[in-house]
């Protein structure tokens, strides 16, 4: 089992027949993802890549009622009105690549998703990919190895992409990695991942690769402390560099008025019984200690030859 990007995902590309969505496309339909339709204004009617494109999602939805995820790749500018067409749909999971989205559109986004009972994914992410099963956006597939047992939350690429590559080589590998994505106001945050990781049977321990800013961590150390996560959770923060009132990065990376600085989340994530690592080569060491054992196929194999595929 796993968690968002699974068996039963059957994937809806907006913007499909731009260069971005096109060439995802065909990343994520070669490793395995089922990608049943795009849709495109005023290209109804084409196909890319042997996959049927419609003009809108509504259409798509009604031609293939299975949809029930949509990986999109449009322009910050009309990813307000993409989503919204998404939710008129009643699609349950939504992929959101853009950076940058205005802050009134994704309040407004976030707030009608809640009432819909829609999972966004982002802005600003690389997406989900649960290894050997299904790729959800542009992730670096290369680095995963699996189905595993490790569970990977962050809103970064490339320092989630060496740790991962670590999990995979000691033969852990992963169940799910998930990017929230680094714009300050998102659809879920870490503290959701975490509680969707808690529930799966195949995540034994959550690598949890976070920044400065925001207070996610927080709200994290608390479900670690009423019992409401009991998976053991092992945590990079990086930007202890940054000075306060600067952005490091990605829009939401930010110490403002005292809060969101590494040493805080590190002290808070601690009291809560979560390991914290300084460097990111401690991870195999940490994960050691918990006392998960590799995966014996994972570790015979390369990387490549355990990816998905057709």
């Amino acid at each position: 089992m796993t968690i968002i990007a699974t068996e039963k995902t059957r994937v809806l590309i907006q913007g499909i027949t731009g260069s971005e969505g096109t060439f995802r496309t065909q990343r994520m339909w070669e490793y395995g993802t089922k990608i049943v339709a795009g849709a495109a204004p005023g290209r109804g009617g084409q196909s890319v890549h042997g996959i049927p494109v419609y003009e809108g999602v509504a259409e798509a939805k009604d031609r293939h009622p299975e949809i029930n995820t949509v990986v999109q790749f449009v322009p910050a500018r009309f990813a307000r009105d993409a989503t919204l067409e998404v939710l008129d749909a009643g699609i349950p999971y939504l992929v959101v690549i853009a950076e940058g989205i205005p802050f009134q559109d994704m309040m407004e986004i976030t707030s009608l998703a809640r009432e819909k009972g829609t999972i966004i994914v982002g802005p600003n992410t690389a997406g989900v990919i649960s290894p050997g099963v299904c790729e959800l956006g542009a992730t670096a597939q290369g680095v995963f190895h699996g189905p595993g047992k490790i569970g990977i939350i962050s809103c970064t690429g490339s320092i989630q992409w060496f740790l991962s590559r670590l999990v995979s080589l000691r033969g852990w590998g992963q169940s799910t990695f998930v990017d929230v994505g680094g714009d300050p106001i998102k659809g879920i945050d870490y503290d959701d991942v975490l509680l969707m990781f808690e529930k799966d049977p195949q995540t034994e321990a959550v690598l949890w690769i976070g920044e400065i800013g925001g207070d996610v961590e927080m709200r994290a150390a608390n479900l670690i402390e009423t019992g409401k996560v009991k998976k053991p959770v092992v945590a990079y923060i990086y930007g202890r560099t940054a000075p306060p009132g600067r952005t490091l990065g990605h829009a939401g990376a930010i110490i403002e008025r005292g809060r969101g600085d590494v040493k805080s989340k590190v002290d808070t994530l601690r009291k809560a019984g979560a390991t914290v690592i300084s460097y990111p080569w401690e991870v195999v060491g940490a994960i050691e200690q918990l006392g998960i054992k590799p995966i014996p196929e994972l570790l015979k194999k390369p990387i490549k030859e355990a990816e998905a595929g057709r």
